[in-house]
């Protein structure tokens, strides 16, 4: 289905790097008007090339091709038969990460041993013998000098002796006695942090905080792993848990845009080593990161195809730990656990506090990325080579629960891939809360082998399908402040979206009116509604990286008669062409290459759609963006694509009607994954919100303010 790993070579139309100019300015375009949701079964229509004899020509390009195809198939016939094996996104750790391992020596063959400072408090209070005969009762004093002695060292001690205790236990295969040395470290070390009488003697500024957050933080996730191997987690549930000295009662909720019974499992962040992405997004305070997996889609739920299968989101696992009635080592303890989604919260209130959440976006996505029927298939090649059996994969995906109350922003891949390629984009600009807060990301996987401008047709049902799945009655505003971001031959697809085309890419293929148009009604329409569309009201902003808006010269002879050779067109799309033609012989300009066309095609710069595209009417409503790749010390081979990323020149990438332009360093398949691009894509949502807020803020009624227009919680409270 989705995200396949961006495994093809560096001919691929894609990408870039690094910046070094940025222009602002803007131009008047065209009228608007409604939206049009007709999908198209039809190829390319492009003219000849002229000035040489056809046979002559055809020989030329076969002889050239023979030696280009000598680099070029190699590497398709290594596709095709081994599926590109794509990279590890993620390797499991032999050794869980551990904060406390170096401090406590848990790694240690003496087994874990407890720091300086505790044996220093245990001296202080005349407890250091008695712990090396038997900490068990050692632990019992503690808590009875604790109930007329409140001091956070002591609690620290005891937290800290107890997590000991409780690995111990654990390499012994005693998982009930390892249970309750984890839940007294949990629950004093919770107490260290929250309890009000502490407030005066605690000290946020000691390492021994941070080393109590940790403590809390490690037990609770011991706590879980032991709880999940004898239970299957479920929130929503109660679970009572007895150990040797006490019994502890926990409550199971859930606080995100999640249903109890959404998830299958769970996975520990801890366990994982971030491999691939080009950055790990964390933040540090309390909680358990972990990853929740999804369910199969097992379902008839019409929304469940907009999650692709084995999805997995980031949660952080939160304990409320209540006091023992009576204070006892052996008194009964209520816990309520809670799995936060860090999306939508970076912050919880815990008594009376605003506490950080410990969390991680990056590993539950590269989690899911590296799941192996993703790794084991190649969607870029398919895609290319095979338009037809890609089609099945084609539709918008997303990566996180769908939310009325954020904007979309939805990520085009251009040619030879796949939205795995956005995946550093993606995972950098969910790191930012402003973003992630007010943002939702979409992914569009469509077959990229077929004409651009056939994916646009598609690309308009396909949103059309969407809205009436998720906002029928239209009611959710942020759906029509969306932002389009594609790259390469994905900026033509989005552009697309916004061009009211009149007849002018019609007489592209007939000076004739398409009343004449002669054949079955299904053809006709198909055709039709390929060539004439109205721009989606829900596209605001366009944001276009790389894209060759005049053609590329990597569209040339040889690549193009070298694509017809290997690209494997949809049936539909050459019956449809050959009956149209059958039953039009005098209605086309062209009747060849109605049944021919394919991407290659498409982007060649004689192609006669760019001139149409170029002065078609664009909405008045809709804000443009461009970032462009200018290589400052190219190749040789990518010299001979003009100044530019080495597959797309500047002169065709650059457009007058852009809000701004952002020049960068790079090469095509790499400019997206840049940290100037993504940091410019920031720039521009941000320009974007403000936009939205001050058109909010216009159109409200001075001194009512909708209660929808209330800024967005960013925490949890009790």
């Amino acid at each position: 289905m989705l995200l396949e790993s961006p495994t093809a070579p560096s001919s691929r139309l894609g990408s870039a790097s690094d910046s070094d100019a940025i222009r602002h300015h803007a131009a008047p375009r065209g009228a608007a008007s409604s939206t049009a949701e007709a999908e198209s079964a039809v190829g390319n229509v492009l003219p000849e090339a002229s000035g040489v004899p056809a046979c002559d020509r055809s020989k030329s390009i076969r002889r050239k091709a023979i030696w280009y195809g000598q680099l070029l198939l190699p590497v398709l016939l290594v596709c095709l038969s081994t599926g590109c094996s794509t990279a590890r996104y993620l390797t499991a750790r032999s050794v869980r990460d551990n904060p406390l391992a170096a401090q406590l020596r848990l790694m240690n063959r003496k087994g874990p041993q407890i720091s300086e400072r505790t044996w220093n408090t245990l001296r202080r209070y005349g407890l250091r013998d008695g712990y090396d005969q038997d900490a068990h009762v050692c632990l019992r004093k503690i808590q009875t000098t604790l109930r007329d002695n409140r001091d956070p060292e002591l609690i620290h001690a005891l937290a800290e002796l107890s997590y000991v205790e409780g690995k111990k236990a654990e390499s012994k295969g005693d998982q009930s006695d390892a249970l309750g040395y984890f839940g007294v470290a949990l629950t004093n070390s919770y107490d260290y942090l929250f309890d009000e009488n502490l407030s005066e003697t605690r000290n946020q500024y000691d390492p021994q905080f941070r080393a109590t957050c940790d403590l809390y933080n490690e037990s609770l996730e011991d706590t879980l792993r032991l709880l999940c191997e004898e239970h299957h987690i479920k929130p929503g549930q109660t679970y009572r848990v007895k150990t040797p000295d006490r019994e502890f009662v926990i409550q199971t909720q859930l606080r995100g845009n999640w249903n109890a019974d959404e998830f299958d499992h769970y996975e520990f962040v801890s366990d994982y080593e971030i491999a691939t992405l080009r950055s790990k997004h964390t933040t540090f305070g309390l909680g358990v990161p972990m990853i929740a997996v999804r369910k199969s889609n097992e379902n008839d739920d019409p929304r469940e195809k907009y999650y692709p299968e084995g999805l997995s989101y980031s949660v952080t696992a939160m304990m409320r730990c209540a006091k023992p009635a009576h204070g006892g080592y052996g008194d009964s303890n209520t816990c309520v656990l809670e799995f936060f989604d860090p999306l939508s919260a970076n912050q919880v209130k815990l008594a009376n506090h605003w506490v950080p959440l410990e969390t991680d976006l990056t590993t539950p996505l590269a989690f899911f990325l590296d799941t192996p029927r993703f790794r084991e298939r190649n969607h870029e090649t398919e895609g290319l080579l095979n338009p037809a059996g890609a089609a099945k994969n084609r539709g918008l995906y997303m990566l996180e629960p769908y939310d009325p109350d954020r904007i979309p922003v939805l990520m085009v891949h251009g040619l030879w891939s796949s939205p795995r390629t956005w995946m550093d984009m993606f995972n950098d600009l969910r790191s930012f809360p402003e973003i992630r807060e007010r943002y939702q990301f979409w992914f569009y996987l469509y077959p990229s082998g077929q004409p651009f401008w056939l994916s646009a047709t598609q690309l308009r049902s396909d949103l059309h399908q969407l809205r009436q799945t998720f906002d029928p009655a239209h009611r959710d505003v942020p759906m029509d402040q969306m932002v389009l971001v594609g790259h390469s031959m994905g900026g033509l697809i989005s552009r697309m979206q916004t061009i009211d085309s009149g007849d002018d890419f019609w007489r592209i293929v007939s000076d004739q009116p398409t009343e004449k148009l002669r054949g079955d009604a299904e053809q006709r329409n198909k055709l039709v509604s390929t060539l004439f569309f109205k721009p989606n009201h829900s596209v605001s902003r366009v944001i276009t990286i790389g894209t060759p808006h005049r053609g590329s010269k990597f569209a040339n002879e040889l690549t193009r008669w070298l694509a017809r050779k290997f690209i494997k067109l949809p049936t539909m799309n050459v019956t449809t062409g050959e009956h149209l033609v059958k039953n039009n012989p005098d209605l086309f300009r062209d009747t060849d290459l109605l049944t021919m066309a394919n991407a290659i095609d498409s982007l060649a710069p004689e192609s006669p759609i760019f001139p149409v595209m170029l002065e078609a009417k664009y909405s008045p409503q809709v804000k443009y963006h461009n970032i462009i790749g200018v290589l400052q010390d190219p190749t040789l081979l990518q010299k001979k694509a003009g100044r530019g990323d080495g597959i797309v020149a500047y002169d065709s990438a650059t457009m007058e009607d852009t809000e701004s332009e952002l020049i960068v360093d790079a090469e095509h398949t790499k400019i997206h994954m840049t940290g100037q691009a993504i940091f410019e894509v920031r720039r521009i949502l941000l320009e974007h919100l403000r936009d939205v807020d001050s058109a909010d803020r216009v159109a409200l009624v001075p001194e009512v303010v909708p209660e929808k227009q209330v800024v967005r919680k960013v925490g949890f409270e009790e």
